[in-house]
């Protein structure tokens, strides 16, 4: 009798199993998904301090939403930043304030789960792009030229200000920058280009005489910002319509690079023009793969030939000369006085427009952007630099307006280095040393009283 009783039981659950296995074939547990996200998705002008948020159509397990299953992208760049869960929204909070004007990626990966261990179908992908920085902050003058209580100016010389960034063009005029003798205003032309404005007088400025030169409150950079107040300065003309000459280089102008201690290659460099070594031996000329004629030497990699003071006379006395000439030209364009512009933009003088002048600074230069010469095919530029000469990767050096390699002169007391794949231009005389990193390339001279070192690099004589 217990036996059937234990047979009747078994029967009457048997069918309430069966009906439990069919439902929850028939009901499996929801996929969860994205809902809605906070920006919305190809959203535009988000604010660079926005937290990104993932609504959910389930409830999710909070151990799978971590820095690992969402992760947010700028480019390929991974931004750092803190996710919290909290009622069916994840929160991604960046460490610091995203880039302006950028288009960044955020992802939910499939290993974020819901309560009921269900994980999303595939990855859930949100792109959106942060607003432009409104630019609010007033223009800054970085420089004058002449400086103010300039003495002796010469009578053509050109007046110039150099801002801190680009300006309005339509507002750098003759209205806005204004030359004065006294009461009298001077008639001359305005000019903008890059960040420099110029005032060229019609006729040559009076000698012995006190001008005043201002620039108002009407001049405004590209957002619309007026200068904070008009700036005038004062300088004082000489008796004489001097121009800035050129730095002899005497019997130096003959080499492309020349140098005292060493000539160093790595790789395979592309060099036009002679190159000279003295008082240093043909054995501290490495990587040209040289071979020997009477009194020179060739290379595969130069255009030209190659010169040490040990080989065949007349080579020896003609690279004493050259070197000597070499440390003349260096003394003349360190020695010029009265600089047009001192100590600009402190050291820093990337992504400037430079007008042809006298520059000097007593420390270190930096060109981490690019930098642009502009004036006429005889202008002269000379840099007088008293400590380093540094010019970051891919960064060139840009000349404008018929400006010629062979009139620049960078006067470098430290050690003069070209990043990788950077462009200069110009003649360089430096005391310690010059380096050029991997395929940096040159029109101009390199004249070093040490070592100049080479590494797959394109350097190029002037006339």
């Amino acid at each position: 009798m217990k036996f059937l009783k234990s047979i009747f039981a078994t029967l009457l659950i048997l069918p309430a199993l069966l009906f439990t296995s069919c439902a929850d074939k028939n009901n499996p547990p929801t996929v969860p998904t994205v809902v809605s996200t906070v920006p919305s998705v190809d959203a535009v002008d988000v604010a660079i301090t926005t937290p990104i948020e993932f609504n959910f159509s389930e409830e999710m397990d909070v151990n799978s939403i971590n820095e690992t299953t969402i992760t947010v992208l700028e480019g390929p760049n991974a931004i750092t930043g803190a996710v919290t869960y909290a009622n069916g929204t994840a929160t991604f909070t960046p460490n610091a304030d995203l880039a302006y004007n950028k288009t960044f990626t955020a992802i939910v990966s499939i290993d974020a789960t819901s309560t009921e261990g269900v994980a999303l179908a595939s990855a859930f992908i949100l792109t959106f792009t942060t607003s432009i920085e409104i630019d609010n902050a007033a223009p800054i003058i970085n420089s004058t030229a002449p400086l103010n209580d300039a003495q002796d100016v010469p009578r053509n010389k050109t007046v110039s200000i150099i801002f801190n960034e680009a300006m309005d063009p339509s507002t750098v005029n003759a209205n806005t920058f204004i030359l004065k003798q006294g009461s009298t205003v001077i008639v001359g032309e305005v000019a903008y280009s890059g960040t420099t404005a110029t005032f060229t007088s019609n006729t040559n400025l009076d000698a012995n005489k006190e001008y005043t030169a201002t620039i108002t409150t009407g001049a405004k950079d590209i957002s619309g910002n007026a200068l904070a107040s008009n700036t005038s300065w004062d300088f004082t003309t000489g008796g004489t319509a001097a121009i800035l000459s050129a730095v002899n280089l005497r019997s130096a102008s003959n080499y492309v690079i020349l140098a005292k201690t060493a000539i160093n290659n790595s790789s395979t460099s592309a060099i036009t023009g002679h190159l000279g070594l003295s008082p240093a031996a043909t054995s501290y000329i490495t990587g040209l793969a040289l071979v020997d004629f009477t009194g020179y030497a060739t290379s595969a990699q130069v255009t030209g030939n190659v010169y040490a003071a040990d080989m065949a006379d007349p080579t020896p006395v003609t690279l004493t000369t050259a070197v000597s000439d070499m440390i003349t030209a260096y003394n003349d364009a360190a020695g010029r006085p009265s600089p047009d512009f001192l100590e600009l933009g402190t050291g820093n003088i990337g992504g400037m427009t430079l007008e042809a002048g006298l520059y000097k600074w007593t420390n270190t230069v930096t060109i981490p952007t690019d930098l642009t010469l502009t004036g006429g095919a005889n202008d002269i530029w000379i840099f007088q630099v008293a400590g380093d000469l540094t010019q970051s990767a891919a960064v060139n050096i840009i000349l404008n307006g018929g400006a010629q390699a062979k009139n620049i002169y960078w006067q470098v007391a430290g050690e003069a280095t070209f990043g990788t794949t950077s462009h200069f231009e110009g003649n360089v005389l430096s005391m310690t040393g010059i380096t050029f990193l991997t395929s940096a390339s040159m029109t101009g001279r390199a004249l070093a009283q040490t070592a100049v070192i080479l590494d797959a690099n394109a350097i190029t004589k002037v006339q």
